[in-house]
């Protein structure tokens, strides 16, 4: 559920949650920065300053950048030395980003940065906090980071856009970044000592991507229990499966919260079965749905505890210590602890549609759907109704397989093998977002599916919140009575899984858990 009773978010540095990021980056939430935050970055970059008056040896402020870290840059050229960092380093590839995921970029290095450890003028976060107010989006090209030494390719074309340089969106159209400045009634900053590698040096188009995506993969979790639970009742599940005694003596907090889920969903259904009333045990994709969605809910608990950890981190190097008087060269830039929750939200969702995809199946295959017309249609034969739709189904599936192939196995040195591990993390979140995309189409089919089905059984024997189920799905789409192009009704119900809320009303009737519980 989005709380939104707050118009603002107060960036503290330390306490930002995904919901804020959520708030933040889909439905434009204004964000500002407290006051504390303001003190921390000040004192900071007052430091900066008397390092930069004794001439000492720092990276980043009078030294060059990865292989050319020992190499002294005079304090004339410092401007000139983080004007050709960001410039030079803009080397992004592909399409651009989406804007929500720009936005959450620009949130997740704003707080970042007001934990008051990278040296920056507080102007230059204010300026990044107007962009966002204000809704100037830099287009960031989605591929090009290594995610080890921070995104820097994807991170500089960012900063472009602030230096008044590169392209943004604005009130709808793609323009200059110095257009959509002045047309937002901003000004363009000058990069001074340390401050485009404190811009460009961080982990956050990695979290920013893996937020998003794990946000939505959360709601997939629930999706899938619904799914699940109203497949169960089309194909006249076993519901003695579902018992909490089950549950009980194998104590996954996921387990027992999908199982939970199923049963509250059917609870009063007359088309669920008791054990040996039509056969003793279901096929395992109905029979160990818990199982199976309890572990990828489990997964996505983990994986949202550490984007959280992340989103709250000081990750650009180096780090500046101002009360202790002191520099330390670093690694938090690395990203392997978001690369490999990446590769692990990757294969939990891919597992959630894998299970979907086999319901499907027992339901459109008159060998396995206890007695419903074969594809869910009458005219059999004549029309192919739902035999293609797990053809579709199945093949996003298998696309799924691929995708999931973990991104942070792969390492390959860069500057001059200076930098000889990377984490590949940025890779791995892109990856993880496309499969929970995929995910909600599996599903979007299932519950269809399930939905068509059940128009075959009877929908006023179903449980109270399968019959909501049932409604609300029939609202988006209706029944197929005759052949018809399908894609336009899975896209409809995958966008309906989507929005926010849709759930909250199915809440009311059946007790859920959510990832915090």
């Amino acid at each position: 559920m989005l709380e939104t009773a707050n118009p603002t978010v107060i960036i503290h540095g330390s306490s930002l949650t995904i919901e804020e990021v959520i708030q933040v980056a889909r439905y434009h939430k204004t964000v500002d920065l407290s006051g504390e935050s303001c003190r921390k970055v000040n004192h900071t970059r007052k430091y900066v300053e008397k390092l930069l008056l004794e001439k000492k040896a720092v990276y980043g402020l009078t030294t060059g950048f990865g292989k050319f870290s020992d190499t002294y840059i005079s304090p004339e050229d410092t401007k000139a030395l983080q004007l050709n960092l960001i410039r030079s380093h803009s080397c992004g590839i592909g399409a651009p980003l989406p804007e929500e995921a720009v936005r959450a970029i620009l949130l997740l290095r704003i707080n970042a940065l007001s934990l008051g450890y990278s040296g920056i003028r507080l102007e230059v976060i204010q300026l990044m906090v107007e962009m966002l107010n204000r809704n100037v989006v830099p287009v960031i090209p989605e591929k090009g980071s290594l995610g080890a030494s921070g995104d820097l390719a994807p991170l500089s074309h960012m900063v472009l856009v602030m230096i008044g340089e590169g392209e943004a969106y604005y009130q709808g159209r793609r323009m200059p970044g110095a257009q959509a400045l002045a047309q937002a009634g901003l000004t363009p900053i000058v990069l001074e000592a340390k401050e485009g590698l404190a811009l460009i040096n961080g982990t956050q188009v990695m979290t920013a991507v893996g937020t998003l995506a794990c946000w939505d993969a959360l709601n997939l979790a629930n999706w899938a229990d619904c799914a699940a639970a109203l497949t169960c009742e089309a194909l006249r599940a076993v519901r003695d499966a579902f018992d909490p005694a089950t549950h009980i003596v194998r104590p996954h907090r996921g387990q027992r919260q999908a199982a939970d889920h199923i049963r509250n969903l059917t609870d009063g259904s007359k088309l669920m079965t008791r054990q040996g009333e039509l056969r003793v045990q279901d096929a395992y994709s109905l029979r160990c749905a818990p199982q199976v969605h309890g572990a990828s809910r489990d997964a996505l608990a983990y994986i949202a505890g550490k984007l959280e950890i992340e989103i709250n981190s000081a990750t650009d190097n180096p780090l500046i210590f101002a009360d202790e008087e002191k520099v330390i060269s670093g690694g938090n830039f690395h990203g392997q602890p978001i690369a490999l929750a990446m590769d692990h939200l990757s294969i939990s969702a891919a597992e959630l549609a894998d299970i979907s995809e086999r319901r499907i199946e027992r339901m459109v295959n008159p060998h396995l759907n206890d007695g419903l017309p074969p594809f869910l249609t009458t005219n059999g034969g004549l029309e192919s109704g739902f035999m293609i739709a797990q053809y579709a189904a199945a093949a996003v599936v298998s696309e799924n397989k691929s995708l999931a192939h973990p991104a942070s196995v792969d390492s390959i040195p860069s500057s001059g093998n200076q930098e000889d591990h990377v984490s590949m993390g940025t890779i791995g979140a892109r990856k993880a977002k496309q499969i929970v995309d995929n995910a909600y189409a599996v599903l979007a089919i299932e519950l269809l599916c399930a939905a068509q089905a059940i128009d075959y059984r009877n929908p006023q024997l179903l449980g109270q919140g399968t019959k909501w189920l049932y409604d609300h799905c029939r609202e988006q789409v209706p029944f197929v009575d005759a052949d018809r192009v399908l894609s336009g009704d899975f896209a409809a119900i995958a966008e309906w899984m989507k929005e926010p809320g849709v759930l909250e009303e199915l809440f009311a009737l059946v007790p859920f858990h959510n990832y915090k519980n």
